[in-house]
């Protein structure tokens, strides 16, 4: 009930937070006639039945707001937030509940750096950690793992990573990226740290951007503190075009894994094309955040009711 009670006194803070700053709060469906884009994500799926009875409808529990609320922005709200539950079948240990609390928001006028400095305020604020390194994808490469990542070919991370990962298989080059910096990166990262500047295959909604590495960069980033991802970022993507290939991308992706092709966020593509102002946006795990702030080893310690409990 303590840890309860300080979670609550956290919330509270979030709210203050953003009231400071004029931050619309905002509230968006759980359920969806769409589904998340990633591959790598598994929704839950339920059937709406109109009462007294009818074709069923096949709605999706959302994985993060992010769809809705950019049509939001696309409307004109202005600058906005939300916290709200999220939804993600398959996902459960230490730092995962199938279930869990998601905060998400956007800065209209805002690129990723500027939306960088806000999250090290919220965070510190928070947990008193101060500000967070600033560092690029390639440069934890050469710091951790001494390849450059702009030069080497894919032989050389599969080298890598059947060595320091013991991994045998085969994948990508992004999965071999994927598979080092988790495995081998991610839980160095100690001191609160930015990384940013991913490969631009990886950008996800993110742009693609000059200027942030020597090559053109994601404009995404993301928060660890204590070997754990707490944030992921991005200078958001405005072009429709470039967002429904990347749908198209994901689909095939999905395919080519023998996973479920999900429907696309028609929606979000047509919110698009009217026009979404540039922006910055975050998600960020609160049941992690309230984890870090109390020293909590696993999320069920800071949840009134995990999975097995539900």
């Amino acid at each position: 009930m303590n840890n309860l009670r300080r979670r609550a006194e956290i919330i509270n803070g979030i709210r203050r937070f953003f009231a400071e700053r004029e931050v619309l709060e905002v509230e968006t469906p759980s359920l969806s006639a769409a589904a998340v884009s990633d591959p790598h994500l598994f929704p839950f799926a339920t059937d709406y039945v109109p009462e007294g009875g009818g074709r069923a409808q096949t709605l999706y529990l959302h994985t993060s707001p992010e769809y809705p609320m950019k049509r939001l922005l696309a409307a004109g709200s202005g600058c906005i937030w939300q916290l709200c539950r999220v939804y993600r079948n398959g996902e459960r240990g230490s730092r995962h509940n199938p279930e869990f609390s998601m905060l998400e928001w956007y800065r209209v006028g805002f690129d990723h750096h500027q939306l960088m400095e806000e999250i090290d305020d919220l965070v510190d604020d928070v947990l008193g950690c101060g500000r967070s390194r600033r560092v690029t994808y390639a440069a934890l490469f050469a710091e951790h793992l001494d390849v450059d990542i702009h030069a080497c070919d894919d032989a050389v991370l599969a080298r890598l990573g059947a060595k320091r990962c013991d991994f045998r298989g085969e994948l990508d080059r992004d999965g071999w990226l994927n598979l080092l910096f988790s495995h081998c990166i991610e839980p160095q990262l100690r001191e609160p740290t930015m990384v940013y500047a991913f490969p631009a295959s990886q950008a996800a909604l993110a742009q693609v951007v000059e200027g942030d590495d020597r090559v053109p960069a994601a404009a995404r980033f993301e928060l660890f503190i204590e070997g754990m991802e707490l944030a992921n970022g991005y200078f958001e993507l405005t072009d429709w075009a470039e967002q429904q290939r990347r749908f198209t991308v994901d689909q095939q992706q999905r395919e080519s894994l023998e996973r479920p092709v999900l429907p696309v966020d028609e929606r979000l593509v047509e919110a698009l094309q009217q026009g979404l102002p540039a922006c910055a946006g975050v998600a960020l795990g609160v049941d992690r955040l309230v984890m870090l702030a109390l020293g909590a080893e696993r999320i069920d310690e800071v949840i009134a009711f995990p999975l097995d409990r539900a």
